[in-house]
């Protein structure tokens, strides 16, 4: 909690594009600020449209930078997703930057659109949907940085196949940790899928975040209250994720999961190949997307 990395990269961006979700709010909107200081087009990917356009005037306000547009995408629908991909396809020839930022924690117990638990919904199969639909435009754009929001709670998650929708038993706090393992174990099967594409993958832990992502509980808000003086502010959340969209010559380290600013060690859990490949078909089953 204490330690807290700094992303010095000085890259700018003009002519980059960008696109983070979750962004009109928290980390990632201090993501999509800098990314747009640097002077990308940022795309702010989220639920709240209303909320993500008063968050884009905001950014234009303090950067100067005109190019943060707003387009609706709800993680927790996959018509939603596909609509947000395609009309982004349709509007621009490149993405360089994909930021897999938005997500939610401690639900009680509901199921997305398509009836998958919210945790895994939302927080992994929304986003490797997402990624999916994107990745030729990736692709095109190389070289390209794909990052995934996860987190130190993924220590505590398992993939159980055979409970993947929390229908047999169920844990908010757990179906969280699950989900933050998923993260990063697609991270890594992306990683070694796209050897030699120039896209790259990396993974983060932002740290502990004074963020809207604990309002599903009492409890963590009361916690995040009590210890405040240890907590991130979202602009310290978002410099790893920064990092890994930035820094130069980090290709070599795709795949791999960062923590303030550094690569950070990840759990036998989060280790295991053959669990990451099954976890990659199984998603792509659920989301009917061919396996090859």
């Amino acid at each position: 909690m204490l330690s807290s990395g700094v992303c010095t990269s000085t890259v700018q961006l003009p002519g980059k594009v960008a696109v983070v979700t979750g962004a009109n709010t928290g980390i990632g909107k201090e993501t999509a600020k800098e990314l747009a200081q640097r002077g990308a087009r940022v795309y702010i990917a989220c639920r709240d449209v209303q909320k993500g356009e008063l968050v884009a005037r905001e950014i234009q306000t303090m950067t100067g930078n005109q190019q943060v547009l707003v387009r609706k995408l709800d993680l927790a629908d996959t018509k939603s997703i596909r609509a947000f991909a395609e009309g982004f396809l349709a509007e621009e020839k490149h993405l360089h930057i994909l930021i897999n930022n938005a997500g939610v924690m401690m639900c009680p117990y509901s199921k997305t659109a398509d009836g998958f638990e919210m945790h895994i919904g939302v927080n992994h199969l929304g986003h490797f949907l997402l990624t999916h639909l994107l990745l030729e435009k990736l692709k095109e754009s190389a070289p390209s940085r794909v990052v995934n929001v996860s987190s130190l709670a993924h220590h505590l998650g398992r993939i159980h196949f055979h409970n993947l929708q929390g229908e047999k038993f169920y844990s908010a706090g757990l179906a969280y940790c699950h989900s933050k393992l998923a993260n990063i174990l697609f991270t890594q099967e992306l990683a070694r899928r796209l050897k030699g594409s120039g896209v790259s993958a990396y993974s983060v832990h932002p740290g502990t975040v004074n963020s809207e992502l604990v309002r599903h509980s009492s409890f963590m808000k009361w916690m995040w209250w009590l210890f405040s003086f240890f907590i991130k502010t979202p602009q310290q959340g978002a410099q790893t994720s920064l990092y890994c969209a930035l820094t130069e010559g980090l290709e070599i380290l795709s795949g791999n999961h960062f923590s303030d600013c550094h690569v950070a060690w990840v759990s036998a859990q989060a280790r295991n190949e053959t669990v990451a490949r099954r976890l990659w078909d199984v998603s792509c089953d659920l989301l009917g997307i061919p396996m090859d």
